[in-house]
């Protein structure tokens, strides 16, 4: 059925476009998304009041819609607050000391690691967790500090936080753009992560091997020295509770993911396991540490978390409001305005394109990619989630198939670019704690990112 585009649609679109222009700029887009907003629902109602109360439901409604990943990403910062204290982090990363005998096997294992913990407990905790046990090591047999930052970035802020497996924050933002279930925007990532990841690791240890013979990255200790664990107490735990501990963590979150696919739970689910079992872990650590000042001090540990947490969202949350108009947000926040044979803004504008354009699963994988660099430009990652979204439903719909493949490669296209592999701004937790320029560390990140992007969006065409 033919929608008639009205100027509700049209607004919906340049502000789009209006938001990309800001983002290639650099500037923030808080502003221009609540002006969309504003405008969207003055058109629609005609109302000033009405219009004013729209942005105000709009964030409620994002908040409510975000509030599971904002809620389980605090809470297991929160934990590796509490593991860092006790020291139990170092214990639980000490055993793959003895494994590093080489740079090779350095790179591959502090990037195996890397993987694995940033996938349970996200990226930003993770370098901290590892990186002042496993930096130290990687040194002394050889691999400069910079290829440890290499192999912690692209397997942390690159592979695991671009699919998210596991906490599932980024599919979470990526399909509520789109209006598609989460689970299908993580079936449909998985074979490009997997090609991203490989191809992208292989070209950078490639042309780390490369400049390590020709003398260009030297290696040893004189390029760095790392950063202690300036929060370990060792009078909070005894090295038997550590080992224990340190035990216990990685079964909790193993039992985790063992239940997701006995239960077939995905989604609002696995991430309400996953932060409870956070929870019960961050109780354990801290009653065992503090005793007396248990109770206080998991208070101190929570609004840790929550401070981190709305942190990271905050920039988000008005992006994230102006695209959930896109979809079934807009009967919530604003009301039954659009006309009734519409299938939401998106649909409506996905339909009218494929009737004047003549579009092709070429042209939208790579407009998919290049929303996702632009949107990555701000140097978040997953402010421009949304929009992503937003875009490969656009596209999706006008070519008749491959949403979920176009809304995966967007996702991972904004993370690998502005989730902390190759905006130099973003790269500053991995380069301060190997003490590495964190702008050597993006031009060592910048071609084998761009090759692996072209890749996975070649991929991602035979794919849609």
């Amino acid at each position: 059925m033919n929608i008639d585009i009205s100027s509700i649609h049209w607004i919906y679109l340049a502000f789009i476009v209006l938001i990309i222009l800001f983002m290639i700029f650099k500037r923030d887009t808080t502003i221009v998304c609540i002006a969309g907003i504003f405008l969207i629902a003055l058109t629609a109602t005609g109302s000033l009041t009405a219009s004013i109360s729209s942005v105000f439901n709009s964030f409620i409604y994002a908040i409510t819609e975000l509030l599971s990943i904002i809620l389980v990403i605090s809470i297991i910062v929160s934990m590796s607050k509490s593991l860092m204290e006790t020291g139990i982090n170092d214990v639980m990363i000490y055993p793959f000391t003895k494994l590093i005998k080489s740079p090779t096997l350095a790179y591959w294992i502090i990037g195996i690691v890397m993987l694995v913990i940033s996938l349970f407990f996200w990226p930003s905790p993770a370098v901290a967790l590892i990186g002042a046990v496993l930096l130290p090591v990687a040194l002394r047999v050889g691999l400069p500090a910079l290829g440890v930052a290499v192999a912690m970035n692209l397997f942390g802020h690159g592979i695991a936080l671009s699919g998210d497996f596991i906490i599932q924050g980024a599919p979470k933002l990526t399909a509520d753009g789109a209006g598609i279930p989460v689970s299908d925007v993580v079936h449909a990532s998985i074979p490009l992560v997997v090609i991203m990841g490989v191809v992208t690791t292989v070209t950078a240890f490639i042309l780390l091997k490369r400049d390590m013979k020709k003398g260009i990255l030297k290696s040893g200790t004189t390029v760095g020295t790392g950063e202690k664990n300036e929060l370990f107490n060792p009078n909070l735990l005894s090295v038997f509770y550590r080992r224990f501990f340190a035990f216990l963590v990685p079964i909790l979150f193993a039992l985790d993911i063992i239940a997701m696919v006995v239960f077939n739970l995905q989604g609002g689910d696995a991430t309400a396991l996953v932060g409870g079992t956070a929870i019960l872990i961050l109780l354990l650590i801290t009653a065992a540490g503090h005793k007396k000042q248990a109770l206080e001090k998991t208070t101190k540990y929570l609004i840790e978390g929550l401070q981190f947490g709305f942190k990271v969202f905050g920039p988000v949350i008005p992006i994230a409001a102006f695209f959930y108009l896109g979809d079934a947000g807009f009967k919530t926040i604003i009301g039954d305005y659009l006309p009734k044979a519409s299938q939401g803004i998106v649909n409506d504008l996905g339909g009218a394109l494929a009737s004047i354009v003549p579009l092709s699963k070429e042209v939208g994988a790579i407009t998919s990619t290049i929303g996702g660099v632009i949107t990555g430009l701000d140097g978040s990652g997953f402010s421009g989630l949304s929009l992503n979204g937003s875009i490969a439903a656009l596209f999706g719909h006008a070519i008749g198939s491959g949403v979920a493949t176009l809304t995966a490669l967007g996702q991972i296209t904004a993370i690998w670019v502005g989730g902390g592999t190759i905006i130099p701004w973003a790269l500053i937790p991995a380069a301060a704690i190997c003490n590495v320029d964190p702008f050597d560390l993006a031009r060592r990140n910048l071609l084998p990112v761009v090759i692996g992007l072209v890749v996975t969006t070649i991929v991602a065409i035979f794919l849609i």
